[in-house]
C-alpha cells in the first residue's frame, strides 16, 4: 500500500509538471499574438 502512495505521488508531479509545460507554451503563444497584434505592420502602434 505504501508503495502504490509512492506511484501515485510520483504519477501526479508528472501530471503536474506536464500542466505546467502546457500552461506556459500557451501563455508564451498568446504573447506572441499580442505583441504582433499592438506592433505589427497594421497594429495599434505601427
Amino acid at each position: 500500500m505504501l508503495k502504490e502512495n509512492v506511484i501515485y505521488k510520483k504519477s501526479n508531479k508528472g501530471i503536474t509538471l506536464v500542466a505546467l509545460v502546457i500552461t506556459i507554451i500557451v501563455l508564451l503563444i498568446l504573447a506572441g499574438v499580442s505583441l504582433n497584434l499592438v506592433a505589427g505592420s497594421n497594429g495599434i502602434l505601427g
